[in-house]
């Protein structure tokens, strides 16, 4: 056997394990799904801050401050905190309008400038902690819609189970018609985010907080030191810490939130190029927690993200390299029947997993997303791959050349 068949088999190998993993965890998360139920509202409510970072937020902090203010949660009982990150827009105006408009409520706006502030997420929540008064944090990211009754039912979990550390809930694509792009989100999001957060508390009893719509009690994320100022992925690497303290985090999707997501491709490039190189960050941070007892608690979502980070990304290279070196006759490759069989039954076993978790919701079991699914296998993975190449790619020389992590702000939209 040639060494294209060798590395063409590996990459193949592999490719399948981590589609047979999500599959499983997705089946996994469906079930999860059917079972789930709202803890009871607990006869005395904790009070809540609601951290908000937001940097160049005009066009969307209203609406989102105004979401949070019409929560059903008692109004005594939560605060929100918006941090105006360094903004150079109408973003402090605007704040300026709705505490006048709100004056009755509990709605505080703390400005920062160029010298404690523009530093990113993770600098930002710890400025706004500081000046929290809540027993509970929750974090909004600016753009986020959230449900009337997200904020009652997160708290509620966290107050009925001891040893959450924090509970998420569920966020959706507010707008998933505005492109493709959003619409291959949208489906992203039901059955790669949130089915397979179920999946992996079902199966694991490991979740990550997604970075909007959590709650996280003040005395662990003070225990802990804060949100780690150096990563961009502030939340996977607040859930890692959780769970090393002791404490697990709860999944509840019936709590949900509508978040605006990238509508073009470069919005989307950056955002993703971000997410990879603050996942890289997070992993080779835990690393060493890998084969010690220690990290037991995280070990699955190391090595998911190992797989996901770098297996899968390696062996795709190959596997498409492979594909179009065979078609263009520069190599000639004896499994080449073989491989296209099972990239046949992958697609397969890829369209129908994941559409049955859109069944989950109202109104995306269509036509029209089916064909979206077939073409995610074939186009958004391929934009995946591109993104996770160049954001380990951009890491690396980062760290070679001592560059400093800058924070890439996504564009919103009216």
């Amino acid at each position: 056997m040639s060494l294209i068949d060798t590395l063409l088999i590996i990459s193949v190998v592999s490719i399948w394990l981590v589609l047979l993993v999500n599959v499983i965890l997705v089946f996994a998360g469906y079930i999860g799904y059917l079972q789930g139920q709202q803890a009871p509202l607990p006869k005395d409510l904790p009070f809540v801050s609601i951290l908000v970072p937001a940097h160049n937020e005009g066009i969307v902090i209203v609406k989102t401050v105004e979401a949070l203010l019409a929560f059903d949660y008692p109004a005594n009982k939560y605060e929100i905190i918006v941090i105006n990150d360094n903004s150079s827009d109408n973003s402090a105006k605007k704040l300026q309008e709705v505490q006048e408009k709100y004056k009755r409520r509990a709605l505080k706006v703390i400005n920062t400038d160029k010298n404690n502030g523009g530093k990113g997420k993770s600098n930002a929540l710890n400025i706004g902690l500081k000046e929290a008064k809540g027993s509970v944090i929750a974090v909004y990211d600016a753009d986020n819609t959230p449900e009337k009754t997200a904020l009652k039912i997160l708290v509620s979990e966290l107050v009925a189970d001891g040893q959450a550390g924090a509970v998420i809930g569920k966020f959706r694509t507010r707008n998933k018609n505005a492109s493709l792009l959003t619409r291959f989100i949208n489906i992203e999001t039901l059955s790669f985010q949130w089915l397979s957060q179920s999946g992996r508390k079902v199966l694991f009893n490991l979740c990550t907080i997604p970075g909007t719509n959590y709650v996280i009690r003040r005395n662990l994320i003070e225990k802990i030191g804060g949100w780690d100022v150096k990563a961009l992925a502030e939340d996977t690497e607040v859930s890692f810490r959780v769970y090393r303290m002791g404490y697990h985090i709860n999944f509840q999707p019936l709590a949900v939130t509508w978040e605006q997501e990238p509508q073009t491709f470069n919005v989307w490039f950056h955002q993703r190029t971000r997410w990879v190189k603050g996942n890289i960050y997070v992993i080779l941070k835990n690393l060493k927690l890998l084969f010690v007892k220690e990290g037991r608690a995280i070990r699955f979502d190391l090595m998911y993200f190992l797989a996901i980070y770098f297996l899968l990304m390696f062996s795709l290279i190959i596997s498409d390299a492979t594909f179009i070196l065979s078609v263009s006759g520069l190599v000639h490759v004896d499994i080449a029947g073989f491989s296209n069989l099972l990239w046949l039954f992958a697609v397969i076993l890829f369209v129908v997993s994941t559409f049955i978790t859109i069944t989950t919701e109202k109104g995306e079991m269509t036509f029209t997303n089916l064909m979206i699914i077939i073409l995610m296998y074939v186009v958004y993975s391929q934009m995946w791959l591109l993104v996770a190449f160049y954001g380990l790619i951009v890491y690396v020389l980062e760290k070679l050349f001592h560059k400093k992590t800058s924070w890439y702000k996504t564009t919103r939209y009216k």
